[in-house]
């Protein structure tokens, strides 16, 4: 497509594929020249193109465990790092999102890879913007499913979750009173949930997603990598937060690499609407709006179609 044009269109339909076989992790942890440390997990095929996987928030980065078998069956090698101050990632203090793209430059220098594709899940896509914007050279293609835009720049925030507005609008005027709420929900939402009381969270989700995620593999990634975010401490899981409400420090105009933003067209976490937006702001986008699709259903029924589009 030519730069700045919108395809609303959908993947082929097909039954989902919801298998997950056995993989073979493998998991590194390095240390970088600023001294910290940065653990990562690779998936998918190790003579594979290289991937890097940006994942969401609140997250970790075994999420990408839910490409695992896409990527083997595509020739995909998945690498995918935690964050600074999530799971087992060093927490930096004073970190902004434009400190992103050298920390992954970096990281793909001790690897010995030169240019690479990411693959960013909701809360992975302003990382992956940042570093397709700092680093042309090195990104081929990014693809974005279910991501997150600015949040900052929202004039109307209705088409976030209502707990997304309740934290955007207590950072705004009870800024110490969400600091604490971070820290009382630590215990909590580290601890491993019961398979009894599973359903019981299903039913706040909408069909398309809680769907999916009754299969036991499917729900056991997405919401272990979730737990796994709060191990550290809850200061990571803020620095994040705060990072997707203030400024990027670029515009999405500026990001001229090649990007497919994928949405569904039933995801309530940010509406589709959101994403169009988006896609309109990116230079060279291509726009794939998935009719039915929710915020957790997209990246588990479509992995296949996605990772296949991101290589090719």
């Amino acid at each position: 497509m030519s730069d700045g044009s919108i395809s609303l269109s959908s993947p082929p339909q097909r039954k989902a594929n919801l298998r997950f076989v056995l993989m073979s992790e493998r998991i590194e942890s390095l240390t970088l020249s600023n001294g910290s440390m940065v653990a990562l997990t690779e998936y998918g095929d190790p003579r594979g193109a290289p991937v890097f996987f940006c994942h969401g928030w609140p997250s970790s980065r075994t999420m990408a465990e839910l490409a695992d078998e896409a990527a083997r069956n595509l020739g995909a090698r998945i690498i995918s790092p935690d964050r600074p101050g999530i799971r087992d990632s060093q927490f930096q203090s004073d970190r902004r999102l434009i400190d992103w793209p050298s920390m992954l430059s970096e990281i793909a220098d001790r690897l010995g890879i030169d240019r690479f594709r990411i693959l960013a899940i909701s809360g992975g896509a302003p990382y992956a913007y940042a570093s397709g914007w700092m680093t042309p050279g090195r990104v081929e293609k990014i693809s974005v499913v279910s991501g997150a835009p600015p949040l900052d720049q929202l004039d109307d925030l209705d088409g976030l979750l209502p707990i997304h507005r309740r934290m955007l609008a207590l950072r705004t005027t009870r800024p110490a009173l969400l600091k604490s709420l971070f820290y009382l929900a630590r215990p909590f939402v580290a601890m491993r949930m019961p398979i009894r009381l599973r359903p019981l969270l299903l039913k706040f989700l909408q069909p398309c997603d809680a769907n999916v995620l009754r299969e036991s593999r499917a729900f056991d990634i997405c919401f272990e990598s979730a737990r796994q975010a709060w191990r550290s401490s809850a200061r990571g899981v803020m620095i994040d937060a705060e990072i997707y409400a203030t400024p990027w420090g670029f515009a999405l105009e500026e990001v001229r690499v090649p990007i497919a933003l994928w949405h569904g067209t039933k995801d309530r976490t940010f509406a589709h609407r959101l994403a169009k937006d988006v896609a309109s702001r990116l230079p060279n986008c291509e726009f794939h709006l998935v009719e039915g699709a929710g915020h957790y259903s997209l990246p588990i029924r479509y992995i296949e179609e996605i990772l296949a589009d991101l290589l090719a």
